[in-house]
């Protein structure tokens, strides 16, 4: 603990994070409130299809592997899925499909095959945490390298406070997820209020209460993956490391980790790749 002396915390987290003019006339864009869930639907599967364009220029395509879901706000039993064998820079919006809780595609989605192993996953995550709606796996390079070792990363940077306590590790590797049984072992490693995972020997998963919490989680613990690994190469050659003390760990993550700022952090992302793909991804 190195002393610091912390103010008390007020308000909503998202609040303290910016600030506008005196008259309180500029406000900040947040998460929109929809007056119908077929509305809501249709925002979901936009920032869904932008999530996976993300995804493909973050390099994080693996050949099929790879899935986000996002429980459907109309059929609440369904969750939105990505077509099996597409690239994660090829997605819009009308390939997205409707899995059912039978895990069959629907029929009012995309009419095309999905991922057998994300749907054993993704439906038990589901099924057990009702308080998020959306998850990511794939094999980014830098987490699939860090999962060999079993273990969570160290809080190391003021951006690994996002997972200061919000982090699980699943110490296992099953082979490929062929069956029910190994995604809900998964949905168990993650317990009841973690929104990260490590994936030992495997990747990493995140979860969100949006899509775009769920991918910024994912991108920032493949970057903080990478940070590890490259301290680790230092630490080794003797140069030492400094941990985050808990008390500033947790002063940090309760600002940082609250879903509306997890949220807001994606949205640089998504209004790039607007004007980047001239919104094809919404096709």
């Amino acid at each position: 603990m190195n002393g610091t002396n912390h103010q008390a915390l007020n308000g909503n987290p998202l609040r303290r994070t910016w600030r506008g003019n005196k008259q309180g006339t500029i406000e900040l864009t947040t998460v929109p409130k929809f007056e119908s869930p077929y509305e809501e639907r249709e925002w979901i599967k936009e920032h869904m299809a932008a999530a996976f364009r993300y995804w493909g220029k973050l390099g994080f395509g693996e050949g099929v592997s790879g899935h986000i879901t996002v429980r459907d706000p109309v059929l609440v039993d369904h969750f939105w899925m990505n077509p099996f064998a597409e690239h994660f820079s090829a997605i819009t919006k009308s390939m997205l499909v409707l899995v059912g809780p039978d895990g069959y595609v629907s029929k009012y989605g995309a009419q095309l095959p999905i991922n057998q192993a994300g749907f054993h996953i993704h439906s038990a995550i589901h099924k057990a945490r009702p308080d998020v709606h959306a998850a990511a796996h794939c094999h980014s390079l830098h987490g699939k390298a860090w999962s060999a070792f079993g273990r969570p990363i160290e809080i190391l940077t003021q951006d690994s406070c996002l997972f200061h306590e919000n982090i699980s590790v699943y110490q296992n590797f099953g082979g490929i997820v062929l069956a029910q049984e190994e995604g809900d072992k998964i949905a168990q490693a993650l317990g009841p209020k973690a929104k990260t995972c490590i994936l030992q020997n495997h990747g990493l998963l995140t979860l969100g209460k949006t899509v775009d919490e769920a991918v910024y989680l994912f991108a920032a613990l493949d970057r903080q993956c990478q940070v590890q690994l490259l301290t680790e190469a230092a630490a080794a050659n003797g140069i030492p490391k400094t941990i985050i003390s808990k008390e500033d760990a947790d002063y940090t993550a309760q600002t940082i980790q609250w879903w509306e700022n997890t949220y807001i952090n994606f949205q640089p992302e998504y209004k790039l790749l607007l004007k980047e793909t001239k919104g094809d991804f919404l096709l």
